[in-house]
Order: C-alpha cells, then structure tokens, then sequence
C-alpha cells in the first residue's frame, strides 16, 4: 500500500492481536491499496468489526491505469460521496461507518454540498459521525458553519509541529477532536533509519521530504534526543515519540501504522506512562 512489500497474512494478525490487547480504535481509507486495507480490516477484525471504532475516508477518487500506477485525484462531490460511502460499506462488511472523514480539500467542490450530501447519509444511518481530514482552520470553520464536526486529522510530530498554533487553538475552540496521523514520521522517529537510509521505488518514504539528504541530518538531531530520554525512562525512540503527542491535552488519539505484530508491541509500549515537564521542554526545545 505504497509502504514497499507487505504481508496481508502479517497485517491480519497483527490486528487480531490488537484487538485481543484492547485496542479498539482503527483507522483507514478507501484509497489506501485501492480499497485493499478497508477489505484486509473487515477480514481481520471478522465478527468483532461491530465492537469497535473504525474510521474511514473518501475523498481521494482514482482511474486505474493498466501496466502503471493508478491515477489519483480530489473528489468530494456529492456523486461521489454516495458511490464512495457504499463502497466502503460493502468493503468494511457494515451497516454504518461510525466515522467518515473527508480525506483532503476538494479545490473543486464546495463543502457546503458534501458536507450536506454527509448529512443526508447520516440521517439514513450510513454514517454516524462526520470528520475532516487535512483540512485548515478557514476549512473546518466553514464546515462547521454547516454541521458541527466530531473529529479533526491531522498530521502532527515532533518534526512537523505547525498543528500547535493553527489547528489546536481551533479545534479547542470548536470543541472538535484532533486525531494525530504520523507520529512516527513514517518511521524516521523509531531510531531504525541513519543518514544512509534508502527506500524502492515503491516505498512513499522515498518521495518523503523529511527523508531528503538535506533534511535527514537535521531530523536525526531529534532522534538523538527521543533516545536519550528513551534511556532515562526505559523506552525507545519510537515510544517516546508517541507518548509526546499522547501527553499533549488538546490531541485525543494517535494514528499508529503497523505491519507486524512486532511493530504492534513496540507501539503500545508508548501507553501508561508520562513524559515529565523536564523531558517535553527538551525534546520541544523550549
């Protein structure tokens, strides 16, 4: 799914083993593989997809192209919005999605009209909660002019922070919940990548800024402080990294991606434990 070889057979487990240690959250979209993570969740959680929360979005339409890779573009329109929800319903194996984002910003189509089609998907029982996902203040303000919103996505790190003092304050003010996706920053915050790092040509990392040999360096001075205060409490890089966002009052939940039942431990190391006041202010700089 963009993220080089994946194990189908790994990824069931790993779910199934999240689920047996209380997760109950999972997040995906409908482009995410062309459909193929949303039909990989539905196998994996089986009978138990109606015990817990799942997320999914629309918004970012395709054309396959045959020999190559498909062809992507924004569409929130309401046409696609039913054919886009069905879709996703027959795939998860629901009834009701309980929360459908927006993926991205339709520069083609006016929130007003998706946000209303949303609604009228809502009122039906297809839909039970409504979100937006990469959206800017201006954006979710204009959304909400409509209906309010349940939650916000957004992608926020220890390497990517303009969240703090854009979407924060609003969401605060909204009192809307802001999801943060890429804690890890796409892994370069587990400590596992030097500055020799490489990826194939089908590993999104490779297109990835903060991956960029002028940036990598830079990135790597964060690293080396999650490490060290990773030594002080016990824990790695990765696991610090995610506890700094969890530690963070205004984000209610962190998106964390996994492969493996491996990666799935490593992740929920981050839980039942704090950061001190001392090792946020190092790590942030303040």
């Amino acid at each position: 799914m963009d993220w080089g070889k994946v194990d189908d057979r790994e990824s069931v487990a790993a779910i199934r083993r999240a689920v047996d240690l209380g997760v109950n959250f999972f997040d995906t979209a409908d482009v995410y593989g062309l459909g193929r993570s949303e039909r990989i969740l539905a196998e994996a959680l089986g009978p138990q997809r109606r015990d817990v929360v799942i997320a999914t979005k629309f918004g970012v339409n395709w054309q396959e192209v045959p020999g190559g890779r498909a062809k992507t573009f924004f569409d929130s329109s309401p046409a696609h919005v039913l054919r886009a929800l069905d879709a996703s319903l027959r795939r998860l194996k629901l009834d009701c999605i309980p929360l459908y984002y927006i993926h991205w910003p339709d520069p083609n189509t006016s929130i007003d009209s998706t946000m209303e089609t949303l609604m009228r998907c809502q009122a039906a029982g297809k839909i039970l909660h409504i979100g937006v996902s990469n959206f800017s203040p201006d954006e979710i303000r204009q959304a909400c002019l409509i209906q309010p919103l349940t939650c916000v996505q957004a992608h926020f790190n220890l390497l990517r922070r303009e969240a703090e003092t854009t979407l924060l304050p609003c969401c605060r003010e909204l009192n809307i919940a802001l999801i943060a996706y890429g804690p890890l920053a796409q892994g370069l915050l587990t400590g596992k990548y030097g500055a020799d790092a490489k990826f194939n040509s089908d590993d999104r990392r490779s297109r990835l800024p903060h991956f960029s040999k002028d940036a990598l360096s830079n990135n790597l001075e964060v690293v080396k402080k999650l490490r060290n205060v990773g030594s002080q409490s016990g824990k790695t890089p990765g696991q610090v990294a995610i506890r700094w966002i969890l530690d963070n009052p205004s984000i209610s939940s962190a998106i964390v991606g996994l492969k493996s039942t491996k990666q799935l431990d490593e992740n929920l190391g981050a839980m039942d434990w704090h950061l001190t006041s001392e090792q946020i202010s190092y790590l942030t700089g303040a």
